[in-house]
């Protein structure tokens, strides 16, 4: 049995879910999300809680059985919570700035990078080095970051990028001179 997947998931207070068939919504403060599980597994409200079941012990259903309660526990999470990702700009010249709902990045191209907040994503930035990116959709936040840090990853030598916060970049050590 998954040793994640056989816990159930308890709904706390403020957030409302439904379950329709395999399709979960959660109703909280910062707002609705659903997803939808496989048919390999059955989804009960019992009480106050959410208890995910596989209908038999075949490979597929066992391999979904952990990552549907993660699903479902993350929906319900992010609705009551939400979820964050922090960023940092490192180089000489390099800073990010807010205009409107458009991030602004200037990344020592020739030109800015320009991102648009997703529905449901709020992009934030502190000290013109520091973007936060907040919102109810685990999945949608890690995209959105990811998306900023492809934009000018960091590099091995310098460090120079963008890099998630308390990420630890490999250094190399570069060319030596010759004597």
């Amino acid at each position: 049995m998954s040793r994640i997947g056989k816990l159930p998931i308890i709904i706390p207070d403020g957030v409302e879910v439904t379950i329709n068939g395999q399709v979960v919504t959660a109703k909280g403060p910062l707002g609705t999300e659903t997803v939808e599980v496989r048919p390999e597994i059955k989804l009960e409200k019992v009480d106050n809680t959410v208890v995910v079941t596989r209908i038999n012990d075949d490979r597929k259903s066992r391999s979904l059985h952990g990552l549907s309660r993660t699903l479902v526990a993350n929906t319900i999470n992010g609705v009551k919570n939400g979820f964050t990702k922090k960023l940092e700009i490192v180089g000489v010249g390099y800073r990010a700035a807010m205009q409107g709902n458009t991030l602004n990045l200037a990344l020592g191209y020739s030109h800015p990078v320009n991102i648009d907040a997703p529905e449901g994503i709020k992009i934030s930035v502190e000290a013109n080095t520091k973007i936060t990116v907040t919102g109810a959709n685990k999945q949608a936040v890690g995209d959105v970051a990811a998306l900023i840090r492809s934009k000018r990853p960091p590099e091995v030598y310098k460090g120079k990028g963008i890099k998630y916060e308390g990420e630890y970049i490999r250094r190399k050590a570069g060319k030596t001179g010759k004597k």
